[in-house]
């Protein structure tokens, strides 16, 4: 990034190796902040003409921002009395001035950009920076405050006033692809983030439309190239590297990932990716893509530059979907479900598996199992809240996992939920439907284990049944699982009733041919073993609101864990 600041109608990314004010004169000098203040103006002009003539009174905006700038320096030396500018006559229009602007910038998505020149992975030194330019801005906007109302605050509210993060990159020394993508060789790469949490975003999305489809021309060659707006985020989707590129229009997507997928080191990093993503591409088609490029042995996915895809959930299933392709190119099975084990009190322990798509119920029955069995339960230990993979070893099915975080509706949970994790969690539109949360939910360590299947259930939202059943005959169950049948809830863009391919329209969809070879192969396994297979019926399709068909599920399952 080659600017000192980077500013949209909603978002700042300020260059903090070009430009790091110091002192309050310094901050409200600059041409940064001239710049925030003339957004502001403009902002003004069609929300408040009034407020807008008093700052700006014969329409010369350079004159105002100059002016706005200079009698700011004066009341961060003077008391008001002694300041002469015209704009501190009318000391109550100049306050609502000096707070609407602080508020302004408050609702910009604001992050800081460093360079990490030493090197030192472990380096915090982004942090304090960061912190003090947070300590700067406050301080700065208190003291003008203060001038205007001519006395000392007595409430304080320690609001986050720089920053909602910081990210610590680097230039890529060790590029191991071909000259192919050289386009994205230098790009910044990501080493740390620093969030201040809870984050809240809006983004201007807030669900996902578009399916997604495999491609037969790479999708690299439709990409611009300009590696100073774009920065990458090294993920570890559980045993892959995925390098996922984003343009800075979705830096919010981006720092997100923090929550969700585990950052690869940078010595990681230097080895060669299983997958890129490129996100937020001028490519004009609308479209998520992937293709496998069989020569590098190395999936490409790619998401179009839209407003639509500042909903997370569109990188999110981007990745899981390259995830996913890797996967069964190495004879996994990707699940679309969640997986936990769960350990009682005298210490017997099961790995319960339920699956189905989006609004199945499978978050919220697992959460009510907790809520339902705090007593005889010691632990609970999630595995994957949304996408894993299980693999045949040594004849018996096992389970690994793809996210260390949970991207999940706060609808869909209990009351109290989202807030008893809050102080680590990103909230999106949290005011509105189908408003999601992502919040940490497991060690890598964890989800990257080999875990023992010993119960694998379809969560059924649409039958009006309760509980759970086991089906014997392993022909039917693959049938209901292949079919995978439910009611959507409106979270993507379907409604009504629906069938997706073994639930699961990130990869096995796409590629049902490879996907049914290998669930032959778990099924006859899972089978052999007498792992427990069926349904669970959560009625979350029928009525939402109705909870009483996830309560009787998550008891039947806790039956079977007291009683197996």
């Amino acid at each position: 990034m080659k600017e000192k600041l980077y500013l949209t109608d909603s978002e700042v990314i300020m260059n903090f190796d070009l430009s790091y004010p110091e002192t309050k004169s310094n901050l409200i000098k600059s041409a940064e902040f001239q710049a925030v203040v003339r957004q502001f103006l403009r902002k003004l002009q069609k929300k408040d003409e009034k407020l807008c003539a008093w700052a700006c009174p014969d329409g010369n905006e350079d004159a105002a921002v100059e002016n706005i700038s200079k009698t700011a320096r004066e009341l961060l030396v003077f008391d008001i009395d002694e300041a002469d500018s015209s704009l501190v006559r009318n000391r109550e229009t100049a306050l609502e001035f000096v707070e609407r602007l602080y508020d302004y910038w408050r609702t910009l998505e604001r992050y800081s950009v460093t360079t990490n020149r030493r090197g030192d992975a472990e380096s915090t030194a982004f942090v304090s920076n960061d912190s003090a330019f947070n300590h700067l801005i406050i301080n700065t906007f208190r003291r003008i405050e203060q001038t205007l109302m001519g006395r000392p605050n007595k409430v304080f509210r320690q609001q986050n006033a720089g920053t909602n993060a910081s990210l610590a990159c680097y230039r890529h020394d060790s590029f191991r692809l071909s000259d192919r993508y050289a386009v994205l060789k230098n790009v910044l790469f990501i080493d740390s983030v620093m969030m201040r949490t809870p984050m809240i975003l809006h983004p201007k999305s807030n669900k996902r439309e578009w399916p997604f489809e495999e491609v037969s021309v790479n999708p690299i060659t439709t990409f611009e190239g300009n590696p100073d707006i774009y920065f990458c985020f090294p993920a570890k989707v559980g045993t892959l590297t995925i390098f996922i590129y984003f343009h800075r229009d979705f830096m919010s997507n981006g720092v997100s990932c923090a929550n969700l997928f585990e950052i690869a080191t940078q010595e990681e990093a230097s080895r060669k990716p299983d997958c890129i993503l490129i996100f937020g591409n001028r490519d004009n088609k609308d479209k998520c893509t992937f293709y496998h490029d069989t020569e590098e042995d190395l999936w490409v996915g790619s998401v179009s530059y839209s407003d639509k895809i500042s909903y997370f959930g569109y990188m999110k299933k981007t990745v899981l979907t390259l995830h996913n392709v890797a996967m069964m190119q190495r004879g996994r099975l990707p699940i679309h479900g969640a997986f936990v084990n769960i350990t009682l009190e005298n210490d017997k322990k099961k790995g319960i598996c339920l699956m189905g798509d989006s609004g199945a119920g499978k978050s919220e029955t697992i959460e009510a199992l907790k809520n339902l069995g705090s007593d005889k339960i010691k632990n609970i230990e999630i595995v994957f809240d949304d996408m894993g993979s299980f693999q045949i070893r040594d004849g018996r099915v096992y389970a690994q996992g793809t996210e260390t975080g949970a991207f999940v509706r706060l609808d869909d949970l209990d009351p109290g939920t989202p807030y008893r994790d809050m102080n680590r969690s990103i909230f999106f539109n949290p005011d509105q439907s189908n408003a999601r949360v992502i919040t940490p939910a497991a060690p890598y360590s964890v989800i990257t284990d080999l875990h023992p299947v010993d119960l694998f259930v379809y969560a059924n939202n649409y039958d009006d049944m309760t509980g759970m059943r086991r089906i014997e005959d392993i022909e039917e169950a693959k049938e209901i699982f292949i079919r995978s049948r439910r009611m959507a809830k409106g979270t993507t863009q379907e409604t009504g009733f629906s069938e997706t391919y073994f639930a699961n329209p990130f990869g096995p969809m796409q590629q049902r041919e490879i996907c049914r070879g290998i669930i032959d192969d778990v099924f006859r396994c899972l089978a052999d073993t007498g792992v427990f297979v069926g349904e669970v019926y959560t009625r979350l399709g029928r009525d939402p609101e109705d909870r009483a068909g996830i309560q009787t599920s998550a008891q039947d399952l806790l039956d079977f864990i007291e009683n197996n």
